[in-house]
């Protein structure tokens, strides 16, 4: 990590950007590429958080907040020291509209603070997913939540196969999703281990969506993507929050090929799909694409991870949908 002398009204550390032995760029062009961070005092971060009150807590460690020089709306990570060089490491390889931005870093100030690093990322206006889901002022309209499950198909495939390394997001649940004032989506909270590795405690907050081959310590797969995925899906279709996966899944045997007895002919499907679905679109959607998209999510949270579809056969599904708009 290298970080510019000089001036110290700099707000600017810089890191290089690693360059890949495969890439098909010049070299001496690649070296003169840098990822800049804004460099946040202690000052800045205690009056943006408003000294870390318990109205701008999102979570465990976890802030929102505002800029009041830019007027930006952030989120602010407080992490150990050696946390932030992956976090770094990984956002300065990545430039994805559909994941959140990592805009600066604030170092601890004093002997006390010094372990510790306040990482900034950008806020999308309309925080995230699951209070989206939980606003009856203003609800999510169906074109909406296809544009928002097309957006974030696109930004794990975009992490999980246009990336060098590759990487998993291994966290993904409707409270790490942002959605912006035109109601796009932006991934958070991504982890930092690339494909093949230990995933190192990555899968382990409290809102995490378990996928059943999931193990501590076990290697980060595109497939544990797709179950949680599969889980947001069902989210957006039905406004519900996900407690717990396994209880989720089932209110969607309806669907059929669970074994059970219960009514699987197509119109009792549809009359359970309708009980399904989220009572806040009062009907405003496609009843065939709603059919489709919980088929789909269906398909996503199969126990064997074989069986879930691939990320690239999702994202054609979903465009289908949004570009029939």
């Amino acid at each position: 990590m290298k970080m510019k002398k000089g001036n110290n009204n700099n707000k600017y550390h810089s890191f290089t950007t690693p360059i890949s032995s495969s890439t098909c760029l010049s070299p001496d062009f690649l070296v003169g590429i840098k990822f800049s961070l804004l460099s946040y005092s202690m000052e800045e971060i205690k009056r943006a958080t408003r000294d870390f009150c318990e109205e701008n807590k999102v979570c465990s460690q976890v802030y929102k907040g505002n800029m009041d020089d830019h007027n930006v709306n952030v989120i602010v990570k407080k992490m150990r020291f050696e946390e932030t060089r992956p976090v770094i490491d990984l956002h300065s390889k990545i430039n994805h509209i559909n994941i959140v931005k990592l805009l600066g870093v604030c170092y601890g100030e004093s002997d006390d603070d010094f372990s510790w690093c306040y990482v900034v990322f950008e806020y999308p206006t309309k925080g995230c997913l699951r209070d989206c889901l939980t606003n009856q002022t203003t609800p999510l309209k169906w074109h909406q939540r296809t544009q928002i499950a097309f957006d974030i198909a696109t930004g794990l495939h975009y992490l999980n196969f246009c990336t060098f390394p590759s990487y998993a997001h291994m966290n993904l649940h409707s409270r790490n999703i942002f959605v912006t004032s035109n109601c796009r989506a932006k991934l958070g909270d991504i982890g930092s281990t690339p494909f093949g590795a230990s995933s190192k405690g990555n899968y382990c907050n409290n809102r995490s969506v378990r996928a059943p081959e999931y193990l501590p310590q076990s290697l980060e797969s595109d497939k544990i993507d797709i179950f949680a995925f599969g889980i947001v899906l069902l989210e957006l279709i039905s406004g519900r929050e996900c407690c717990e996966e396994k209880s989720f899944r089932e209110s969607i045997r309806f669907l059929g090929g669970s074994g059970d007895s219960s009514d699987h002919s197509e119109g009792g499907c549809f009359e359970q799909l309708k009980c399904f679905m989220d009572p806040s679109l009062k009907h405003d959607y496609s009843l065939a694409e709603t059919l489709c998209l919980a088929v789909l999510a269906k398909a996503c949270v199969e126990d064997d991870p074989l069986h879930r579809p691939s990320m690239e056969d999702i994202i054609k599904v979903l465009a289908r949908m949004v570009y029939s708009f």
